[in-house]
Formats: C-alpha cells, structure tokens, sequence
C-alpha cells in the first residue's frame, strides 16, 4: 500500500477489469466515485474528497489507466472509452459496491458521462465538470477538425506517438507547471495558451512559466504530481486522445440515447474548453440529450482546474447535488 500525502486518504491497490488499479479512498456510505483528467491523478480531487467524505460519502478516486500507480498497457487501443469505463465498472465491483454516484473532470467527464450512458444500472447519478456531455455525432472529431481545414489543433498535435511525450518529459515539473497555468483562471496575459500549437516551436510555445505559483496550487501539489509523471511519463495518458476515432466507432450503437439519470455539469468562466466551436452548442442542447440535468454552473473566475481552483464552490454544488438523490 502506498502512502498518501494527505492525512485522512488511504491509497490502495486492486485488480479490476484485468489491471492493477491504484485509488485512493476516505469516508464511508454512499458511495461517489471520481474521475480525473489530463495531465493530472486522484490528487487532482484532494479538496472534494475530504469535504464529501465528511458530509457521510464513501469517496474514491482511482488513478486511471495509464496514470500514476495505475496500470499503463502498451497498446494505444487498450485506451478506448469502453476500457476507461470497462475500469470504473469493475473498480465499483470489486470495491463491494452495486452503485456509485460518478464524478468527472476533464478527460474523466467523457468516462463519467459514458459511465452513466452505457450502465445506467452502476452509475445512479453524474457529474461531469469542464468538457460538456457531448452526444456522438454523424462524424468523428479528428475528421471534422480536418474538414475545417485545421491542422494544429492540440488534439492532432497529440496523435503522432512520441512526439508530445519527447517535450513533456525534457523536464516533468516545467511542463506541469506551464499546463497547469496556462489553463487555469490566473492568466492575465491575452491570447496565451495551447490549443492551437504554433508551427514552430512546439506545444509550450505560447504558454507561461508562472514565476509564482498560483494560490490553488502549492509547491507540495506540483511536487505530488511532478513525481507521478516523472515516474510513469506521459504516454498512458496521451493515448487516450489517440483513440478519439476508435471511441466514434465503437459508441455508434448509442447514437441519438440521452443520459436519463440526475446529471449536473459545473466549468469555471475561463476555460478555454468552453471556448472550443461545439462547446456552447452542447451545454444548450441540454434539456434534450440530459432531461434528468439538475443543474449547469459556470463559476466566474476559474479555468480549466476548477475543482482546485474553486475548491468551496465546487463542494457546495456537488453536496447539494448528493443530497437531493
């Protein structure tokens, strides 16, 4: 068993879904299950653990595949969205529990949301947190950027294996640093950013390197996530977007099912995802692909981390949330 950096969260390890999964666990009842994005780990919900736990949750946020002391299998398609919430299915199983309240976030929203779409009878409730529910449509994502005649998309940059993980990991902490600042609500600087990488000079071209961390993040946060990465590298997680024409694929037999169960979406006012072209479209087209929705947040303020960004606000959403189950 690992130790935690954080008293009150025991780390632990178990095999589900043909893979060692580590997850990190506090509380007991009700159980809520959560799902962290790129480049992040189970850290990543350090704030909400604690807080749910105590208001009588069972909290659990496992490193997902690829990530941390998670399994990272070679092979890019061991990374579709139907391993990622194959994971999650049976994490719950083997954890001893029937249902789960599933909570997501970047990367992890799309698990969550498809968690709650394929196995409704598991996933009793949803949370997705930046990257709206995104019901698939009559063409992959990779191909609609490229119809648009758009070519340096982050998303494309990603494709090509080994290129992205060469410059993340020349040096682990300032690439974290970078991403994780340059994504978040702190910047001031206009027009920084990465998600249309520059023709020359790589993806952390028009990014900043903070002199000072912001004041959501620490110094033992990045140390916790630099040595994670530092450990595993980058690739498990890349590989995830290396299956985005795999997941349109293999999600066809779902086309046009809306998510029924009680859902809520929650994002921070500057995030550059809700700046992506179907973004908005989606988060209107709510009514109809969630009719059991409970609730969209926009906080002002944050970025993209919003759940370390706005720890309180964010717990006071998904506490409510919970209690009206």
């Amino acid at each position: 068993m690992d130790i935690s950096p954080i008293d009150g969260i025991t780390l632990r390890t178990v095999t589900a879904n043909g893979i060692t999964q580590r997850y990190a666990e506090c509380g007991s009842g009700p159980m809520v299950l959560f799902c962290h994005g790129w480049p992040e780990s189970w850290y990543s919900w350090r704030h909400q653990m604690l807080a749910i736990a105590a208001a009588g949750y069972r909290c659990v946020a496992p490193d997902m595949r690829g990530y941390g002391g998670t399994d990272a299998p070679a092979e890019i398609e061991c990374y579709t969205l139907l391993d990622l919430v194959g994971d999650m299915v049976a994490l719950v199983k083997e954890l001893g529990e029937s249902q789960t309240v599933v909570v997501g976030h970047d990367w992890g929203a799309p698990v969550a949301w498809h968690c709650a779409l394929w196995r409704p009878d598991v996933f009793r409730a949803v949370v997705g947190m930046s990257v709206p529910w995104s019901p698939r449509g009559g063409i992959d994502m990779l191909s609609s950027l490229r119809k648009l005649g758009i070519t340096r998309f982050y998303l494309q940059y990603f494709q090509e294996p080994g290129v992205a993980e060469a410059e993340f990991e020349a040096d682990v902490r300032t690439s974290l640093r970078r991403i994780y600042y340059t994504a978040s609500g702190d910047v001031t600087e206009k027009g920084k950013g990465f998600a249309m990488i520059p023709e020359t000079g790589g993806f952390f071209a028009n990014t900043i390197d903070p002199q000072t961390l912001p004041a959501w993040l620490s110094e033992a946060d990045l140390d916790w996530f630099t040595g994670e990465f530092a450990r595993t590298g980058f690739r498990g997680g890349l590989n995830w977007y290396r299956n985005l024409t795999r997941n349109w694929r293999l999600s066809s037999a779902w086309q046009g099912q809306p998510i029924g169960q009680p859902s809520m979406f929650i994002a921070g006012s500057r995030d550059g995802v809700l700046k992506f072209p179907a973004s908005m479209q989606q988060i209107e087209a709510f009514p109809r692909t969630l009719p059991g929705l409970r609730g969209s947040h926009i906080i002002d303020g944050p970025g993209h981390w919003v759940q370390q960004e706005r720890p309180a606000e964010v717990n006071r959403l998904l506490l409510d949330f919970l209690r009206g189950l």
